[in-house]
C-alpha cells in the first residue's frame, strides 16, 4: 500500500510548481497538496487552491517560510526563484520535512548553513542533473565513486569563441535550444553560469570534491548526468528532457511514479554526442569552482553579482562578456569574515549587488 504524501509547493505558479501540480493531479492517490505559496500571481494561486482544495496559501518568500512552519507536511517542494528561497529552505529542514529542492540558489548561497542542519537524505534534488546523479549513485557505495560528470547542453553559443561572443544581444542569449526558462536562468545557461552553480550544488549535495566534478557538453540533453565509479564503470541517467520526471522523484523519493514521463524510443535511429567544455570561451565553471573552494559567503557573492550583471546586460548597460567580467571583479574584491548566518549572507549579497552596480555604472 502506497502512503499518501502531504506536499507543500513553494513557487506554485512558476514552471516547477505548475508541473508539480500536473504530476500530483494525475496521481491523487499518492499525493495531497496541503499548502501553496506563490511570488505575486494571486489569481493563479487562488485557482490552484480551489482545484486542489488547499486551505493554506501564502504570497512572497516570508509568507512561504511561515507556511512551511505552520502546515504539517511530509514534503516541501521549493520551486522559488533566487536566493530569497533560503528562508523557506531552512524552515523546511528545521521542521523535519523532506526538502525537494528546485531552488538551487538557497543551497548554493546558504552552503554549510544549509548542509549543517540537513539530516542524511533530507534534501532530494529536483534539478535534472542532480536528480540524475542521485539516481546513478544508487548503483554503488559512496567510497566507490571516482567522479561526477554534469552534462551541459552548451546553450545557444556552443562552439563559438570568446571574441565572437562580444556582440551577443539579449534576444540571442535567451534563445536556449532545449529548455524554456526565465530571463536570468536562461541567460545563465548561455554563459554557463548555471552549470557553474550546479557544480557547487553537486559538491554540497553529494560531498564530492570539486576536483572530482567535471562538466561535459551534450547538446541533445538526453543524458542528464553521470557517475563514474572506481572500477571504470559509468552509470548515466537518460530520458527525454521533461522536468516532470525529476519533480516526481523529488515528491516521493526514491519511489518512481508510473507514466510521469515518456521513455526514449529505441526503434528510431539517433546520435548522442559529448564534447569537452571550452573554458576559454566559457570561464564561468572554473570561476564557480574557485568560489566553491573558497566557500563561506563567496558563492552568495558570486550569485548576487551575476544576477545584477545579467539584469544590466538586458538593460543595455553592459555587453555580454561584461557579465562574467563583472562577476569576477566582484569576487576578487570580496573578503569573507565571520561566521555564516542569514544576516551575514544578506549583507554579503547586498555588498555584491552594490559593488557590481558601481563597476557597471563606472
Amino acid at each position: 500500500m502506497v502512503t499518501v504524501r502531504r506536499v507543500v509547493i513553494l513557487g506554485s505558479t512558476g514552471s516547477i510548481g505548475t508541473q508539480a501540480l500536473e504530476v500530483i493531479g494525475a496521481n491523487r492517490d499518492r499525493f495531497e497538496v496541503v499548502g501553496l505559496a506563490a511570488g505575486s500571481n494571486r489569481a493563479l494561486l487562488a485557482e490552484q487552491a480551489r482545484e486542489f482544495s488547499v486551505e493554506h496559501t501564502a504570497l512572497g518568500a516570508a509568507g512561504a517560510e511561515q507556511l512551511v512552519r505552520d502546515v504539517d507536511a511530509d514534503v516541501v517542494l521549493n520551486g522559488i526563484t533566487g536566493s530569497v528561497g533560503l528562508g523557506p529552505t531552512l524552515a523546511a529542514l528545521e521542521e523535519g520535512r523532506t526538502l525537494a529542492l528546485a531552488n538551487k540558489e538557497s543551497l548554493i548561497v546558504g552552503g554549510e548553513l544549509v548542509t549543517g542542519i540537513a539530516a542524511p537524505g533530507q534534501i532530494v534534488p529536483v534539478d535534472s542533473e542532480h536528480s540524475a546523479i542521485a539516481q546513478a549513485l544508487r548503483s554503488g557505495e559512496a567510497g566507490e565513486v571516482r567522479r561526477l560528470v554534469l552534462t551541459a547542453s552548451g546553450g545557444p553559443f556552443r562552439g563559438r569563441t570568446r571574441e565572437s561572443l562580444r556582440d551577443v544581444t539579449p534576444r540571442e542569449a535567451l534563445a536556449h535550444p532545449t529548455w524554456d526558462m526565465g530571463l536570468v536562468v536562461t541567460t545563465n545557461s548561455s554563459t554557463l553560469v548555471n552549470k557553474g552553480l550546479e557544480v557547487i550544488e553537486a559538491h554540497l549535495l553529494f560531498g564530492v570534491p570539486y576536483d572530482d566534478i567535471d562538466v561535459t557538453v551534450h547538446p541533445q540533453s538526453i543524458v542528464h548526468s553521470m557517475v563514474e565509479f572506481q572500477d571504470g564503470s559509468t552509470i548515466a541517467q537518460a530520458s527525454p528532457p521533461d522536468m516532470r520526471l525529476p519533480i516526481s522523484l523529488g515528491l516521493d523519493w526514491p519511489r518512481r511514479v508510473a507514466g510521469v514521463g515518456v521513455p526514449l524510443d529505441w526503434t528510431v535511429a539517433s546520435s548522442w554526442t559529448f564534447e569537452p567544455l571550452d573554458e576559454a570561451a566559457f570561464p564561468a565553471v572554473a570561476l564557480a569552482k574557485r568560489v566553491g573552494v573558497e566557500g563561506g559567503s563567496y558563492p552568495a557573492v558570486f550569485n548576487a553579482a551575476n544576477e545584477e550583471a545579467v539584469l544590466a546586460f538586458h538593460a543595455g548597460r553592459i555587453g555580454y562578456l561584461g557579465i562574467l567580467d563583472t562577476v569576477e571583479r566582484v569576487v576578487d574584491a570580496h573578503a569573507a569574515s565571520g561566521l555564516l548566518s542569514r544576516e551575514s549572507l544578506a549583507e554579503a549579497e547586498a555588498w555584491a549587488r552594490a559593488t557590481a552596480g558601481q563597476l557597471i555604472g563606472g
